[in-house]
């Protein structure tokens, strides 16, 4: 019975091997970093937030509590992505030998109706593979690979099996510098796939009418997203008014990148930031998205003492300045000061014993994380595909 690699290399004239698959996250692979260009410096012009005249950390510890007793907790959505990456084979095209990639995304998201009653809110599931550019011989690309994968999805094999490849997907095929691998281009591409899913979920809920000031959405990692310099003006201001009840908040972060006003490095004092307080925010643009601005800051949720290194237990937490009040004057404190008190008081219960993370971890993202990670195929029965 044929098998998907088999009916690929026959339909696009390529040559497979019959290479050993295997998943990604098994090996040691680089990290896929998108801000690594960002370079953040805190400066009267880049000032994140309206209170100017902050300067040292600020303590949330009265707030927490004050919330904890009288108030709901802010935070009632939790959204995170998730994939899981594969090397399936290799194939030959022009004399040159290319790695086909496949990858299985899940995007979730989960609502607290009440401390003891955490739910399902949508599952975005997404099977793909990645091929080179060079696998399409009439450069037609929409139409090749949408047409590839129906006629994949009538094999035999993936008709029995009940499963169906939702994307096809292709990296770039030029030759390539010192140091890069095809395999991280084509991991790359799903990580950007995955990253609209996660796009496709915000607005779901914003369109269900779900956010609003009393009901945020926490979502797992950053806010910048790639490519929006595609976008109209007008569609870019609908874009960010969807991320009006939205914050992100990272568990690893570079904090090399962040510079004070004279380009003195920051990791110190954000490394020394004393239990439930947060740094003073500031905002910042990117290569990727000059036209939006983030105000972001950092926040210790965990004692110093009981972590094993400098910035296990902190933050960096970011939001999309979106009314041309916050651009021009950046996010208010009070705000700000809120989001991080529901923040602190998300630190328990923790995961620690089932996640090496679990000092930068909260809870409810965790269990998220968890829903969408039980709804994988196995990698036996999901590799056996190829």
């Amino acid at each position: 019975m044929p098998k998907i690699i088999d009916y690929i290399a026959d339909k696009t004239g390529g040559v497979n091997y019959g290479t050993y698959k295997y998943s990604f996250e098994g090996v040691e692979v680089p990290s896929i970093v998108y801000d690594d260009n960002q370079e953040i410096a805190i400066s009267r012009k880049q000032i994140g937030e309206t209170d100017r005249g902050l300067k040292e950390p600020k303590s949330l510890v009265d707030k927490a509590n004050t919330i904890k007793k009288q108030d709901e907790p802010l935070f009632k959505y939790f959204l995170d992505g998730s994939r899981r990456t594969y090397k399936v084979d290799d194939i030959a095209y022009n004399d040159r030998i290319y790695p086909i990639v496949a990858g299985q995304i899940g995007v979730g998201c989960c609502a607290r109706k009440s401390p003891p009653h955490f739910e399902k809110v949508s599952l975005l599931k997404q099977n793909v593979l990645v091929l080179p550019d060079c696998a399409d011989k009439d450069g037609r690309e929409d139409y090749f690979y949408n047409n590839l994968r129906k006629k994949i999805n009538d094999i035999d094999i993936v008709k029995k099996r009940g499963i169906k490849i939702d994307k096809i997907l292709s990296y770039p095929d030029k030759a390539l510098n010192e140091g890069e691998k095809y395999e991280h281009k084509g991991i790359a591409k799903i990580q950007d796939e995955m990253i609209e899913k996660e796009k496709e979920l915000v607005i779901q809920l914003v369109e269900q009418g779900k956010l609003n000031f009393n009901d945020y959405l926490l979502k797992d990692g950053s806010l910048e997203y790639k490519d929006v310099k595609k976008y109209s003006d007008r569609e870019l201001s609908k874009i960010k008014s969807n991320y009006r009840c939205v914050v992100g908040v990272s568990k690893i972060f570079n904090p090399e990148l962040c510079k004070d006003k004279n380009k003195k490095n920051i990791a110190k004092r954000i490394a020394e930031l004393p239990l439930y307080h947060r740094t003073p925010a500031f905002r910042y643009t990117n290569e990727r998205a000059t036209n939006v601005e983030f105000s972001i800051w950092y926040l210790r949720i965990r004692h110093i003492q009981k972590t094993i290194g400098p910035f296990d237990g902190i933050l960096k937490v970011e939001k999309i300045l979106v009314s041309e009040d916050e651009q021009k004057n950046g996010l208010a404190s009070g705000e700000i000061d809120l989001i991080s008190a529901n923040l602190i008081n998300e630190r328990c219960p923790t995961c620690y014993g089932h996640d090496s993370r679990w000092a930068n971890h909260l809870y409810p993202v965790y269990l998220t994380e968890r829903f969408i990670k039980s709804n994988y195929l196995s990698e036996p029965l999901f590799l056996n595909l190829f």
